[in-house]
């Protein structure tokens, strides 16, 4: 290893990434209590001493994939500053809780996760920082430093993370009553590809995916967009559309006739993993654990 990278000044690498999390220069600057300035120099000296750029000067701002390496380190040492000032007694007196930042699917999140964190003890005081984003995706969070952990669907663990299985998210073809029976009355490989349809946004493409099962080329291309769980649940039932549906949300209005399972022989079964940071964090350990202990009650094996 070169003298240049041998050595990375933690005061740099804290300060790249609080331009990363507070998106620009000026309020990293606010954060850390010094000037513009000084959070400029800082980057530019950890730029050089790296020989990479570290950042993309965008609004906000991204780090580079070299960027990411150092950001996931910082947060790496701050993971286990924060377990060190616990385990000496000191987090009491900084007055400050742990923070700890996982990436969750929107469906996990309106079902089954946030119980998991309402189980944790009392003590050591955790903050949250929940990122939605779909489970296909989650993972690259975890590539770029942005979370510690992460609820995804791919079991290939993340360089750096140690993945477990959480259980099998089942999803239910469903439909509002009156909607099934104007628009899927007919065989579903002729009626599907024309079916307006409700997507949660325009990187979904798990409607299309099951539209594919039945010799289409997709869903419709009629379709809605709704970014939020329990509000594409809504749609659905609502008649906008159909749509692939957790199963803990579509039990309910199954059973109150606001939804039909237009295909009941056939499920879709998503496989849920953990990945987590490989760090003896004890703050880190319990979350997995207690996250793991929901995901058994609520998910199939």
């Amino acid at each position: 290893m070169t003298e240049r990278t041998a050595d990375l000044p933690l005061d740099q690498v804290r300060t790249l990434l609080a331009v990363v999390d507070e998106g620009t220069f000026d309020a990293a600057a606010a954060a850390l209590h010094v000037t513009p300035s000084a959070v400029s120099q800082r980057v530019k000296a950890l730029e050089q001493r790296t020989g990479r750029v570290l950042l993309l000067r965008t609004k906000p701002v991204r780090p580079t994939e070299s960027g990411a390496v150092l950001v996931r380190l910082a947060r790496q040492v701050a993971r286990l500053e924060r377990d060190a000032y616990g385990e000496l007694g000191l987090s009491g007196a900084a007055g400050e809780p742990t923070r700890v930042s996982v990436a969750v699917n929107a469906d996990s999140l309106a079902t089954w996760f946030l119980g998991a964190l309402t189980e944790l003890p009392p003590e050591p005081r955790l903050c949250f920082e929940l990122r939605r984003e779909d489970e296909a995706h989650t993972a690259a969070l975890l590539r770029e430093g942005v979370v510690m952990a992460a609820v995804t669907s791919s079991p290939d663990p993340v360089p750096g993370c140690a993945v477990r299985f959480l259980g099998r998210m089942r999803y239910l073809p469903c439909a509002g009553p009156g909607f099934a029976a104007r628009h899927l009355g007919g065989p579903l490989r002729k009626t599907l590809g024309v079916a307006p349809v409700v997507v949660f946004d325009r990187r979904d493409d798990f409607q299309d995916g099951f539209a594919r099962r039945f010799g289409h080329g997709g869903a419709s291309s009629a379709r809605h967009y709704v970014p939020t769980s329990e509000g594409f649940v809504e749609a659905v039932a609502a008649g906008l559309g159909w749509g692939m549906v957790p199963e803990p949300q579509a039990g309910p209005l199954l059973r109150a006739g606001r939804l039909v399972d237009f295909a009941p022989d056939s499920p879709v079964d998503v496989p849920l993993h953990w990945q987590q940071w490989k760090l003896d964090s004890p703050a880190l350990a319990m979350v997995a654990d207690a996250v793991t202990a929901a995901a058994r009650r609520a998910l199939r094996r």
